[in-house]
């Protein structure tokens, strides 16, 4: 039987009954009472093809819904479309009474929430994945005021895990002859450093020194999941305008560069947060570089520190009396907006905030442990070593803003990398090098009550 027939015979149906109900009406004005009412036509569908037709017709629902009415969706569908109690119970007695793999089996499908069942049923429209992808979004933005919903995110999750898994990512080399469709979107999700125009595109994806890779998912086409921009140097970078910089170009030929930087890792799709692309993305991309240009000896990224700066003017003011005078008074001529001009001045934060920056990336968790940067937890988690902390690293106003300058390092060495990831992951041990540690160790001479060892 040939599938693809098959396939565009359902889109035909599925296309040609839209079609239909857009021209009959209503469609313009709906409620989140008439998608519960198509949600629950489509769970009771039992033939593929009315069930791509119903699914369609949900997600036509949805799409016109307002606010208001999709935070009445969701909340119903945490509601109506849950596991039944009832149900749970008979199938645990069973399991108890005789533990055999077939009452095991129905016990898991009757913990499991219909709303599962209805998302993979939803998905089965054409587009479907990126609809429902979409459709979490709107739901992510809603959660901020409603904790009912985190069974509901629960299941995006739980779906979304194994639709987004691994083998079903392509890495694609993105360069200036990619459709510009693709092009214009890398502007549109660019997240670490904006993409001035067409100009600055052109410039980051240039074939000398430049290099930019993204994962795609067949099923949502030709929008990325992930991008990361690279660029190719002599030595390890401390400084991202440089990199920035239209005009600057550190190799002449690529096989004379012997480091590839990672300056931009943009997630691009709000609906797939907490699906985890970045850390194969990096090692497969360390892997095509290594292929393409043996001559490569370090993979290291120039990161932001988003929070440092927040963190600094919190935890280190007046009023926590955290630091010693000095480094208090240090400190103070953050408020001077011409003081990285002045060197003597500059000099003088340096040997307060750098030290003070290695102890928030080392020592400053959240709750559970982790680093309290989101940058950190994510390269650190990768399997990443703190390399470096860059003074002045970045000196743009919002590199001023969130990091006071700082910029971080962080290196992959593909032999570690396992290794790293396993201590960071089973202690929480934080692989770090010993200029980093002696920042560290420094930052307690800076702290009131304790002494340098």
């Amino acid at each position: 039987m040939n599938m693809s027939f098959l396939q565009e015979l359902f889109n035909s149906i599925t296309q040609r009954e839209a079609s239909v109900w857009r021209r009959i009406g209503g469609i313009d004005h709906c409620t989140h009472s008439q998608l519960i009412t198509a949600c629950q036509a489509l769970l009771q569908s039992d033939g593929e093809a009315s069930s791509i037709s119903l699914a369609s017709r949900a997600l036509e629902i949805y799409a016109r819904l307002d606010d208001d009415e999709k935070r009445s969706f969701f909340e119903q569908l945490a509601i109506l479309f849950s596991a039944e109690p009832e149900q749970i119970d008979r199938a645990y007695l069973a399991y108890k009474a005789s533990r055999t793999n077939e009452n095991l089996e129905t016990l898991f499908e009757s913990c499991e929430p219909r709303r599962q069942e209805l998302l993979r049923r939803l998905n089965l429209s054409s587009g479907g994945t990126h609809k429902l992808v979409k459709m979490r979004e709107d739901m992510l933005a809603l959660m901020a005021n409603s904790a009912d919903l985190k069974a509901i995110n629960s299941d995006f999750m739980h779906l979304f895990g194994s639709w987004f898994n691994r083998g079903f990512l392509v890495l694609k080399r993105i360069d200036w002859n990619t459709p510009a469709n693709i092009l214009e979107k890398l502007i549109r999700y660019e997240a670490v450093h904006e993409i001035q125009d067409w100009d600055d595109l052109r410039r980051r994806l240039d074939a000398r020194d430049r290099r930019c890779f993204g994962f795609f998912h067949p099923a949502i086409g030709d929008e990325p999941l992930i991008f990361v921009e690279v660029a190719l140097n002599k030595g390890l970078p401390s400084q991202i305008q440089p990199i920035l910089d239209s005009d600057s170009y550190d190799i002449d030929d690529p096989e004379s560069a012997d480091t590839a930087a990672f300056f931009g890792i943009s997630n691009c799709q709000v609906g797939l947060r907490g699906i985890s692309f970045g850390n194969f993305l990096i090692k497969q991309v360390v892997q095509e570089l290594k292929q393409e240009l043996p001559n490569l000896k370090y993979f290291v990224t120039l990161s932001p520190v988003p929070n440092f700066r927040i963190w600094l003017e919190t935890t280190c003011s007046d009023d926590a009396g955290m630091l010693s005078p000095e480094a208090q008074a240090t400190l103070k001529h953050l408020d001077d907006p011409a003081w990285q001009k002045n060197e003597e001045l500059s000099e003088r934060l340096s040997s307060v905030i750098k030290p003070l920056a290695a102890r928030y990336l080392l020592k400053e968790k959240t709750t559970n442990g982790q680093p309290l940067n989101p940058v950190a937890r994510f390269h650190l988690g990768n399997g990443a070593e703190l390399h470096r902390i860059n003074w002045l690293g970045d000196t743009s106003a919002k590199g001023m803003k969130q990091s006071a300058g700082l910029m971080v390092n962080y290196l992959y060495v593909l032999d570690n990398i396992e290794r790293n990831h396993e201590q960071y992951s089973t202690s929480g041990t934080t692989v770090c090098s010993s200029g980093v540690r002696d920042l560290s160790r420094r930052s307690r001479k800076l702290l009131k009550g304790e002494s340098e060892k």
